[in-house]
């Protein structure tokens, strides 16, 4: 799990390149194109079981494969090209905080009044570090951080009717519908915004690098460990994504931090991973809720 972390944090060091050659629209296509690809072999099974459900999961998965796949995919990408490469990647933590928010709000789960305690915590860290002096917005830096936020919200919104759906689909054709419903979504925001979906060959190694590396390789390595790791150890491992968007970050994409976002950083993570380690092995719950591990994407 480590491993599947580690490997997320190289997302930043595979995008900033492609956010700057070419439109976000455009890098999101292709990123769920080539995936799509190699998923194609169990998509009529997928259709399949989607037909045999209602109403209701059918709107849950058009969310999931239009917002929480490609909208949210697009979003984060805009981010790189806005900010600097490390901010993105560490706000995209808050997610379980959203995905609580919106268990309460979807699933109608009782919110406890202690989630408090670990949310203001991260809320202040994430401005420490989308800001280099926190007392002085910047437009620029406010509107990546912004973007790298609604991302993560909607991608916590994307788990949480997951989980919703997983009683009559199972995890495999959830993440093929996401990713074979989130191909159109892309084609229609690419053509929408006048963007170009020609990439050119100086492009393709990166995108597909992208696309299986961070996407779908660490995907299915992170869902393989979990099913034999203990959360509160899963937990930490995952602190391997932070720490290696950081490091890569700083050494390979000329990004530098100042001492109060290092200082954001390490309260992001703190306070994450100290509400994620509460929800499984505390009686107690912030959420009433038992929905699985949030991971990065």
């Amino acid at each position: 799990m480590a491993v599947a972390a580690a490997m997320w944090g190289t997302d930043g060091l595979l995008r900033v390149p492609l956010a700057d050659a070419l439109p976000a629209a455009t890098v999101v296509f292709w990123e769920h194109l080539l995936v799509v690809v190699v998923l194609l072999p169990w998509l009529p099974s997928a259709v399949r079981a989607l037909r045999r459900c209602g109403p209701r999961e059918w709107v849950a998965v058009l969310v999931i494969g239009g917002g929480a796949s490609a909208l949210a995919t697009a979003l984060f990408t805009a981010a790189f090209a806005t900010g600097d490469p490390v901010t993105p990647l560490v706000l995209q933590q808050l997610q379980p905080l959203f995905a609580l928010l919106a268990a309460f709000f979807l699933l109608g789960e009782r919110l406890r009044a202690g989630y408090a305690l670990f949310a203001l915590p991260a809320l202040a860290g994430a401005w420490l570090l989308a800001f280099r002096n926190p007392l002085q917005i910047e437009l620029s830096a406010a509107r990546a951080a912004l973007l790298a936020v609604g991302a993560a919200a909607l991608w916590a919104a994307g788990t949480v009717l997951g989980r919703l759906v997983s009683a009559k689909l199972p995890a495999r054709d959830v993440t093929v519908l996401r990713f074979g419903i989130g191909l159109p979504v892309a084609a229609g925001i690419v053509t929408v915004q006048g963007g170009a979906f020609a990439v050119g060959w100086a492009n393709a190694p990166g995108l597909a690098l992208l696309a299986f590396v961070p996407g779908l390789l660490a995907l299915s390595l992170y869902y393989l460990g979990l099913r034999s790791t203990p959360a509160a150890r899963a937990t930490l491992a995952e602190l391997a994504f932070p720490v290696t968007a950081a490091l890569l970050g700083v050494t390979f994409l000329d990004a530098t931090l100042s001492v109060t976002q290092w200082i954001g950083l390490l309260v992001v993570v703190t306070a994450v991973t100290a509400l994620s380690w509460h929800e499984k092995v505390r009686r107690t719950p912030m959420v009433r809720t038992d929905l699985p591990e949030l991971s990065a994407k």
